[in-house]
C-alpha cells in the first residue's frame, strides 16, 4: 500500500511539474464552412505572449495549464477558452463584425478590441485587400480604406515624384509616426521642397516595405506623443508582419491605365503598365511557435502621360536665323538685323515684325513675339517638320523598377516565454521622372540651341535605397514582462540627371551628370518593461520604459560640372569672376549653370550632422470598474540639439451599456524639428508663374538666415482632444463609432515663400550670399505659423448572410478642417503666401467617405467599393479674384475572384472603374496644356481607369 502511495504522489509531483512548466497547444481555427481561418490572433488573456494562425488555421502556442487563451479575427466573434491540459484544441469562430478585432497600438494593455478601446484605432486587413482590391502599395491601400489618411502619386516635383507624401487628419506627412511590429521606423531622406501637399516636410516611405510582408495595418487617429514620442501629433500607423509557415504563396500582377486619356490628354490608349511578383514563405523554428517568414517583391510600373500639345510659343526669330544661318553668325547679328531678316523669309513673319513696329516693340519685343495666332512658332514647326506633341511634358506617374525584401523572425529561447525575434529588410527603387520641356523660346539660354536646336525634355533618375534591422528579446523576468530591443534603419537618395546639359558648357556639355543625394540614418534602442494586475480592480497594467535614439543626416556634392557655371575661357565662375567673362544668351541674360532642371548639390551644401534623444515613460491603464477605463501616460524626452520636452495624455472608456460606451481623450505632444529641416540647404530651378527661377533654400543656421533675423528650430507642441461613441447592435449585425476632435499645434515647421535680396544693409554681403549659391530667391525652414485642426471620424460594419454566401458592409467617413494662424513675417513680410496656407488647409480633400461591399460565395469573392474624394481648392489661385475648386468625385472599384482549388486562385477587376478625372485648370493656367489636371492638389489623382489581372499560387 504504501508502496503504492509512494508511486501515486510521485506521479503526482511529476504531473504538477510538469503543469507548472507548461506545455504546447495545438490546433486548428475554422469557420462556420469548416474552412481553416488564416492570420486569427492567439494570444495568451492578460498577456503580450501570442501568435497568429498560419494559411490553413493552424497554430501553436507554449501556455500553461489554467490560462485563457483568446482567438479574434477581422470579422468573426472573439471566443476565450480555458486552457485544461488537452495539447490539441481546435475551435470554430463564428460571422461576427469587424470591430472586435484586437488591437495593440494605443494602448500597452493586451486584449483590448476596436470598440473597447479608449482611442480611436482602424485595424486595415491588408493580406485580405492585397488579394481583392487594385491597389499594390501600401499608400495605395490606405488611401482607398482609411478615410483620414491621404497620399497620392507627385508628379513634375523633382524627388518627391518618387515618394508619395502622407497625410493622416489632415496634418502634415511629418506628424504622423509609422512603427512595425510596433517599434519605430525611420524616416525618409528626402525632404519635400518642390511645391505639393507636404511641401517642408519630412515623412516616412512606406512604399519600400512589401506589401506580401503584411498582414495587417493598426491607424491609430489620435495624438499618442506621450506613449511613442516625437512625430506622434496626428496619430500612428502601425504595420505588423506576417508569421505564417509552411507554406509558399506566389502572386503575379499585371495592369495597365486604360483611359480616354491615357498617352495624351483626350488621345485614350494604354499606359502606366504594371507587373510586380510577390512571393511569401515562412519556415517553422523548433516545435514551440518559432518562426521565420520572409518576403520578397519585385516591381516595374511604367510612366503615364496627361499633357497635351504645347500651347507655349516654342520658338522665336533668333531660332529662325539660327537654323538659316547657323547659330554663331545669329549671334552676332544685332536684333534690329535679325529681326529684319527674319521678317523677309515669310508673309507671316512680316506680319509679326510689322505689328511689333507699329507698336512700338523693342527688337528684342519682336524677336520673341509670336504674334497673335504664334505666327513665328508654327512657320519654324512646319519647317523642321515637327509639331506641338514634339515638345510635350511628361505630366504622370514616374516610371518605375525596384525591388524589396522582407524578414520577421521569432525564436523560444526556453519553457518560461523568453523569444528572440528580429526583423527587417532592405529595398531599392529606381525612379524616372521629367520636368519642364526646355523648349528654344527660353530667352536666358536654358533651352542651349546652340547644342539641341530643338530643345529638350530632361529627365530626372533616383535611386532610393533603404534597409532596416531590429533585433529583440522579450520574455519574464518575476511576473514583470519584459522587452528589450535595437531599431536601425537608413534611408537614402542619389539623383543621376539625364537627356540634359550645363548650358554654359556649350557644345561640350556632357548628356548626364551625376548630382548626388542625401542620405539619414536612425537607431533607436528600447527597454520596456508592464505587468499586468488582474486582481486590482478589474484589471490594471502598468509600463514604463525607455528609449535612447541617434539620428544622421547627410548631403552629398555632386560632380561639378552638375552644379558649377562656367565662363567664356571655360573656367568655373567665382564671386571674383569678371561679368564680362561670363556667359550670357542672345537675349542680354545671364545663362544659368548647373545641370538643366536639378542643378547638382554643391559641395558647400554637403551635411554631416548627427543629434541623440533619450526619452523615459510611464503608462498606467485601469479597469476601474466593469464600466469605467482610465489611462493616462507621461513621457519626458531630451534631444541634444533643442532640449527637453514633457508630455501626458489621459484617455477613459465608460461602458454605458453592454453595447454602448463613451470615450474620451486628452494629451499634449511636440514634434522635433527633423535634421533634414535643420540642415537641408541646395539651389534648384523652380517654375514660378510659368517662369524659371533659381531658388536657394538655405539652411536653418546658415548666415543669410542669421542676417535676417531667423531663429533656430525649436519643436512644434501641440494639444489633442477626442470625443467618441462606440456602440453594438447585435440584432441587426451592425457596430459602430463616432470620433470627433480637435488638434492645435504651435509653432509648425515650414518652408517660407521666396524673399528676393533685400535692398537695406547689409545687402552687400546678402548679394554676395546669394550670387555664391547661384540663386535669385531665397527660401528657408523655420517655427512660422500655428494650426488648429478640427474633424469627426464615422466607422460602421456590418455583416450578414445571403442564401449561401456572407456580405460584409463597411461605411466610412471623415469631415475635417484646418485653419492656418498666426503667421509669422521675415523683413516685414508674411513667411507664408496664399499658396503655402492652401498647401495646409484645403489642397487635400476635407471629406472622404468609403463605402466598401464584399461578397464571398462558395468559390467566389467579389469587392465594390465606392470612394468620395471631396473638393479641394488649387493652390495656385488662392488669394485670387477667381478661387479654383475641383469638385468632389466618386472612384468605383470592382473585382472579381474565383478559387480554381486550394492552390490557385484569379482575380480580375479595375480602379476607377468609371474613368474619372478631377477638374481641369483654367487654360488661362495649364502652361500651354501641360498641366490639364492639377499638380498641386492631392484629390485622388489623375491617370484614369486601371484595369488588372492577379494570379495567386499557394503550395504548402
Amino acid at each position: 500500500m504504501k508502496k503504492k502511495s509512494y508511486l501515486f504522489l510521485t506521479f503526482l509531483l511529476i504531473s504538477i511539474t510538469i503543469m507548472a512548466q507548461g506545455y504546447v497547444v495545438k490546433g486548428t481555427v475554422k469557420d462556420g464552412s469548416g474552412a481553416g481561418i488564416p492570420g486569427v490572433s492567439v494570444v495568451q488573456k492578460g498577456t503580450s505572449t501570442g501568435t497568429t494562425t498560419d494559411f490553413d488555421g493552424k497554430y501553436s502556442l507554449k501556455i500553461k495549464k489554467g490560462d485563457v487563451l483568446k482567438f479574434s479575427y477581422v470579422g468573426y466573434t472573439d471566443k476565450s477558452i480555458v486552457m485544461d491540459g488537452t495539447k490539441v484544441v481546435n475551435t470554430v469562430l463564428r460571422g461576427g463584425v469587424t470591430l472586435d478585432e484586437v488591437v495593440l497600438v494605443g494602448s500597452r494593455s493586451t486584449g483590448r478590441t476596436i470598440i473597447d478601446s479608449p482611442v480611436p484605432v482602424d485595424v486595415i486587413d491588408v493580406a485580405k485587400l492585397a488579394s481583392l482590391g487594385p491597389q499594390t502599395t501600401i499608400n495605395e491601400i490606405l488611401n482607398y480604406v482609411a478615410p483620414s489618411f491621404t497620399s497620392t502619386t507627385q508628379t513634375v516635383a523633382d524627388g518627391t515624384d518618387h515618394v508619395d507624401p502622407a497625410s493622416l487628419r489632415g496634418l502634415g506627412p511629418d506628424q504622423l509616426l509609422v512603427l512595425i511590429n510596433g517599434k519605430r521606423r525611420h524616416k525618409s531622406s528626402l525632404v519635400n521642397v518642390n511645391g505639393t501637399v507636404g511641401t517642408g516636410t519630412v515623412g516616412t516611405d512606406m512604399n519600400s516595405i512589401p506589401t506580401a510582408a503584411i498582414s495587417k495595418i493598426e491607424v491609430l487617429r489620435d495624438g499618442a506623443a506621450a506613449q511613442y514620442g516625437s512625430d506622434a501629433v496626428a496619430g500612428v500607423i502601425n504595420i505588423i508582419l506576417k508569421k505564417a509557415t509552411n507554406e509558399l504563396t506566389i502572386n503575379l500582377n499585371t495592369g495597365a491605365n486604360i483611359s480616354q486619356h491615357s498617352e495624351k490628354y483626350g488621345k485614350g490608349g494604354m499606359d502606366g503598365e504594371k507587373f510586380v511578383i510577390d512571393a511569401n514563405y515562412g519556415i517553422a523554428l523548433g516545435d514551440n511557435g518559432g518562426y521565420i517568414n520572409f518576403t520578397g517583391s519585385l516591381e516595374n510600373r511604367g510612366a503615364t502621360n496627361r499633357s497635351d500639345a504645347m500651347g507655349q510659343p516654342t520658338y522665336t526669330m533668333f531660332d529662325i536665323a539660327t537654323r538659316k544661318l547657323g547659330y554663331d553668325q545669329a549671334f552676332a547679328m544685332s536684333p534690329s538685323v535679325l529681326s529684319s531678316y527674319v521678317a523677309g523669309l515669310d508673309p507671316s513673319l512680316k506680319a509679326v515684325y510689322d505689328t511689333g513696329i507699329a507698336n512700338g516693340d523693342s527688337f528684342y519685343d519682336i524677336i520673341t513675339s509670336n504674334g497673335s495666332n504664334g505666327a513665328v512658332s508654327e512657320y519654324e514647326l512646319s519647317q523642321r517638320g515637327l509639331t506641338r506633341d514634339d515638345f510635350r511634358m511628361k505630366v504622370g506617374q514616374s516610371k518605375l523598377r525596384g525591388g524589396k525584401f522582407f524578414m520577421n523572425m521569432e525564436l523560444p529561447l526556453d519553457d518560461n516565454g523568453s523569444v528572440l525575434y528580429s526583423f527587417g529588410g532592405m529595398s531599392f527603387r529606381d525612379g524616372l521622372s521629367a520636368g519642364f520641356f526646355r523648349r528654344p523660346a527660353y530667352t536666358d539660354g536654358r533651352g542651349s540651341t546652340n547644342t539641341l536646336e530643338n530643345g529638350f525634355l530632361p529627365h530626372i533618375a533616383s535611386r532610393v535605397k533603404d534597409k532596416s534591422l531590429a533585433v529583440g528579446i522579450k520574455g519574464k523576468i518575476g511576473e514583470w514582462n519584459v522587452d528589450f530591443s535595437n531599431t536601425y534603419g537608413s534611408n537614402s537618395f542619389d539623383f543621376t540627371i539625364k537627356n540634359t546639359v550645363n548650358a554654359t558648357l556649350g557644345t561640350s556639355s556632357p548628356r548626364e551628370f551625376e548630382a548626388g543625394g542625401f542620405s539619414f540614418g536612425q537607431n533607436t534602442t528600447n527597454l520596456d518593461i508592464s505587468k499586468f494586475y488582474e486582481d486590482t480592480m478589474k484589471g490594471l497594467n502598468v509600463g514604463f520604459g525607455v528609449e535612447y535614439r541617434i539620428e544622421n543626416y547627410q548631403e552629398i556634392a555632386g560632380e561639378e560640372a552638375s552644379w558649377a557655371s562656367y565662363d567664356k575661357n571655360g573656367e568655373l565662375v567665382t564671386q571674383t569672376t569678371p561679368d564680362t567673362d561670363k556667359i550670357y544668351s542672345y537675349f542680354g541674360k545671364l545663362v544659368p549653370g548647373g545641370a538643366q532642371v536639378f542643378p547638382g548639390y554643391r559641395p558647400e551644401n554637403e551635411v554631416d550632422q548627427n543629434r541623440n534623444s533619450y526619452a523615459g515613460y510611464v503608462d498606467v491603464e485601469a479597469d476601474v470598474s466593469e464600466a469605467l477605463l482610465i489611462s493616462a501616460a507621461l513621457r519626458y524626452e531630451n534631444f541634444s540639439d533643442f532640449g527637453d520636452t514633457f508630455n501626458w495624455k489621459i484617455a477613459t472608456r465608460y461602458k454605458i451599456t453592454d453595447d454602448i460606451a463613451l470615450r474620451a481623450a486628452v494629451s499634449t505632444g511636440f514634434r522635433a524639428p527633423d535634421l533634414h529641416q535643420i540642415y537641408f540647404n541646395a539651389t534648384a530651378t523652380q517654375f514660378i508663374d510659368g517662369v524659371p527661377n533659381e531658388v536657394g533654400t538655405f539652411a536653418n543656421n546658415s548666415r543669410l538666415a542669421n542676417l535676417l533675423g531667423i531663429p533656430k528650430l525649436k519643436e512644434e507642441t501641440s494639444g489633442n482632444l477626442s470625443i467618441g461613441l462606440t456602440a453594438k447592435l447585435p440584432d441587426l449585425g451592425v457596430k459602430f463609432t463616432v470620433d470627433g476632435y480637435y488638434v492645435s499645434v504651435d509653432n509648425r515647421v515650414g518652408l517660407t515663400r521666396n524673399y528676393s535680396p533685400p535692398g537695406d544693409s547689409p545687402a552687400s554681403e546678402i548679394d554676395n550670399i546669394f550670387k555664391a549659391a547661384s540663386a535669385g530667391k531665397a527660401k528657408f525652414f523655420t517655427n512660422g505659423y500655428d494650426t488648429e485642426s478640427t474633424g469627426i471620424d464615422i466607422v460602421i460594419t456590418h455583416k450578414t448572410s445571403i442564401g449561401k454566401g456572407t456580405l460584409d458592409n463597411s461605411l466610412s467617413g471623415t469631415f475635417s478642417k484646418t485653419e492656418v494662424k498666426n503667421v509669422k513675417s521675415i523683413i516685414g513680410v508674411e513667411i507664408l503666401d496664399e499658396k503655402l496656407k492652401g498647401y495646409i488647409e484645403d489642397a487635400m480633400p476635407r471629406t472622404k467617405i468609403n463605402l466598401t461591399n464584399s461578397y464571398h460565395i462558395e468559390k467566389w469573392n467579389f469587392l465594390l467599393r465606392n470612394v468620395y474624394f471631396g473638393s479641394v481648392n488649387d493652390p495656385d489661385f488662392r488669394g485670387s479674384a477667381t478661387p479654383v475648386i475641383y469638385d468632389a468625385k466618386i472612384i468605383t472599384d470592382f473585382t472579381a475572384v474565383y478559387d480554381f482549388s486550394d492552390n490557385l486562385k484569379l482575380a480580375v477587376g479595375a480602379n476607377n472603374v468609371l474613368d474619372v478625372y478631377p477638374g481641369e485648370v483654367p487654360a488661362s493656367s495649364n502652361y500651354g496644356r501641360q498641366f490639364v489636371f492639377s499638380r498641386r492638389t492631392s484629390q485622388f489623382g489623375f491617370n484614369g481607369r486601371y484595369v488588372f489581372g492577379r494570379v495567386t499560387f499557394t503550395l504548402k
